[in-house]
């Protein structure tokens, strides 16, 4: 990965928006994903603000057999759910793909059980990444 902060993890992929938005959403389908939500942060600002902004697309992930095991243990959770998947156009005009990094949310959780769920969630979040 070469892009990362303390609570994401990405890449810069050689794909348009349109194609990397396409690729993330076959990825995810592959690690057992769906997509829940979605926000086009673009058009909701310009919507909304009437301000111009990057491509910048939010796409709520879920896994629901991994979120039944850790909701089942962690009921409050789901304050931390879905995982994010962002897709935008860096300053340069590349496309970045920045997935907010399970270990670091859940290490807020005070549950040794969510340590080995977050990393489960990661593995799967960096081979989505991996395949890009």
């Amino acid at each position: 990965m070469d892009l990362r902060t303390a609570y994401a993890f990405g890449k810069t992929v050689d794909m348009t928006h349109v194609e990397a938005e396409r690729k993330v959403r076959e990825e995810l389908a592959k690690e057992g994903f769906g997509v829940l939500t979605e926000i086009d942060v673009k058009k909701k600002f310009a919507e909304k603000l009437q301000k111009e902004f990057r491509e910048y697309l939010i796409l709520g992930a879920c896994n629901p057999s991994l979120a039944y095991e850790a909701l089942s243990r962690e009921i409050d959770l789901g304050a931390l759910l879905p995982c994010n998947v962002v897709i935008y156009t860096r300053d340069d005009g590349k496309t970045a793909v920045m997935v907010m990094d399970p270990i670091a949310a859940l290490s807020m959780i005070d549950n040794p059980e969510m340590v080995d769920f977050a990393k489960k969630v990661a593995e799967k979040m960096e081979r989505v990444l991996f395949a890009l």
